[in-house]
C-alpha cells in the first residue's frame, strides 16, 4: 500500500514512498494567543498522515517549532507589559494542553527559536560564504538573483509575490534590499527587543531562518521527507526557507511539501491579526474534543471551509454514534483506503458512518483517525 498525497511545488497528487523512518517537520505556533481552530485543522491533518504512517509500519519523527521570539511576539508583549518568553510559556501551555485534549500523537522534537540561535548564526554565516546573501544597514539579506529556482515551490509570478509579501511582513518597500523580494535573515533590533551578539551587529533572526536551522539540526538531515503548514505560509515563508536552506547545503530541502488549506470565518481566513477566531479552548468547555477532531476532518484538507454553528452539534452526533457502536474492525480497510488517496477525510467518516449504520463495531478504524471511542462521551450532548 502506497500513501498518495498533493505536492504543493508538484501541484499534483503523488506517491509518498518515504524510507522506514519518515522525517518531517511542521511550522508551529507563534505562542502569543491561544490556539484556534485555524491551527488545530493542520496539526489534525498531519496527525492522522502519521497515524496512518505508522499503521504502514514506518516510524515518524514529526518536528514542530515554537516562534518564541519574533514581529508579532514582541509587538504583543510589548502592548500586554510582560517579557516576551513569559507571554511565550504561558501560551505554549495553553497550546500544549489543546494538543493534548485533541490526542495529538507527541511531536518528535518541538525546539524554540530562542533555543536556535548559535546555530542561526552558523546558518547565516554560510548563506554568506556561499555568495547568497550581503549585508546592508545592519541587517543581512537572502540575493535571490543568486538562486535560480526562486518562485518555483508557490509558482506564483513576481507581481503575485510582491503582492503577498507585502501582506505577510515581507517588507518590500525597505530601502536597504536591492530586491523587493530579498528577505532578513538577520535583523538590528529595536531599543526594548531582544538582542545577540553577532559579526554583523547585535540583533535577532528573521522569520524564515528559524525553520531551515531547527529542520535541520533537529532532523539531522539536509533533506527531509515532508514539509507542512498552513497554505498561507507557501509564500513567502515556505519559499523563502527553500531558497536560504538549499543556497547553504547545494541539496533539495523537502521531498514534498504538504499545506493545509484555510479555515474561514465571516467571508476571511481565521486568524490572529483578523481577530475572527474560534478557539479550542473555549470549545472544549462545550464539548468532547473527539468531536472537535470530527469536525474538522469532516473537511479535506486541501479544502478552505467556513466555521459555522451546525459543524460541532453533527460532530457530536457522530461521535455519540461511533461510540455506541463498540469494537471491532468495522470499515477499516475503507478508512485506510480513504486516508491513501490523499488523505480523504471526509470519505473515511462516511466510511465509518456507514459500518455503524450496518451494526458494526468501528473502533480501530476510528482509532486510525484518532478517535479513541473506548472512553465515555465527556460532556452531555448539546442540544441542536
Amino acid at each position: 500500500m502506497t500513501v498518495h498525497l498533493y505536492d504543493t511545488a508538484k501541484a499534483a497528487v503523488v506517491p509518498f514512498e518515504p524510507g522506514p523512518v519518515v522525517t518531517m517537520y511542521t511550522c508551529g505556533i507563534t505562542p502569543y494567543d491561544a490556539t484556534h481552530l485555524g491551527h488545530a485543522a493542520a496539526y489534525v491533518g498531519y496527525d492522522i498522515l502519521q497515524r496512518r504512517l505508522r499503521d504502514l509500519g514506518h516510524e515518524t519523527r514529526c518536528v514542530r517549532n515554537i516562534t518564541d521570539v519574533d514581529d508579532d511576539i514582541l509587538r504583543k508583549a510589548r502592548e500586554l507589559g510582560v517579557h516576551y518568553l513569559d507571554l511565550a510559556a504561558s501560551e505554549t501551555a495553553r497550546f500544549d494542553a489543546d494538543m493534548v485534549a485533541l490526542d495529538m500523537l507527541p511531536s518528535w522534537s518541538e525546539p524554540r527559536a530562542t533555543s536556535a540561535i548559535a546555530d542561526i548564526r552558523k546558518f547565516v554565516g554560510l548563506v554568506l560564504e556561499r555568495g547568497h546573501a550581503y549585508e546592508s544597514g545592519g541587517a543581512v539579506y537572502f540575493d535571490i538573483s543568486s538562486f535560480g529556482g526562486f518562485g518555483e515551490l508557490s509558482g506564483y509570478s513576481r507581481d503575485e509575490m510582491l503582492e503577498l509579501a507585502a501582506e505577510r511582513g515581507g517588507n518590500p518597500t525597505d530601502p536597504n534590499k536591492r530586491d523587493p523580494l530579498d528577505f532578513i535573515l538577520w535583523q538590528p533590533s529595536a531599543p526594548d527587543e531582544p538582542a545577540w551578539d553577532s559579526t554583523w551587529g547585535p540583533g535577532r533572526p528573521g522569520w524564515h531562518i528559524e525553520c531551515s536551522t531547527l529542520a535541520m539540526r533537529d532532523l539531522e538531515t539536509s533533506t527531509i521527507d515532508l514539509h507542512g503548514g498552513g497554505a498561507d505560509l507557501i509564500f513567502p515563508h515556505h519559499e523563502c526557507e527553500r531558497a536560504q536552506s538549499e543556497a547553504a547545503t547545494g541539496v533539495p530541502f523537502v521531498r514534498h511539501w504538504m499545506h493545509q488549506a484555510m479555515v474561514r470565518m465571516d467571508g476571511e481566513k481565521m486568524s490572529k491579526s483578523l481577530g475572527n477566531l474560534v478557539f479550542v479552548s473555549e470549545l472544549r468547555k462545550e464539548y468532547d474534543p473527539r468531536a472537535i477532531r470530527l469536525g474538522i476532518l469532516a473537511h479535506h484538507y486541501r479544502d478552505s471551509w467556513e466555521w459555522n454553528e451546525t459543524i460541532m452539534p453533527t460532530a457530536a452526533r457522530r461521535l455519540e454514534a461511533w461510540h455506541q457502536a463498540g469494537p471491532g474492525d468495522g470499515a477499516l480497510d475503507e478508512v485506510r483506503s480513504a486516508l491513501d488517496d490523499d488523505l480523504d477525510s471526509p470519505a473515511a467518516l462516511r466510511h465509518i458512518d456507514e459500518a455503524v449504520a450496518k451494526g458494526l463495531g468501528v473502533s480501530e478504524a476510528a482509532q486510525l483517525l484518532g478517535v479513541a471511542t473506548g472512553r465515555e462521551i465527556s460532556l452531555d450532548l448539546p442540544s441542536v
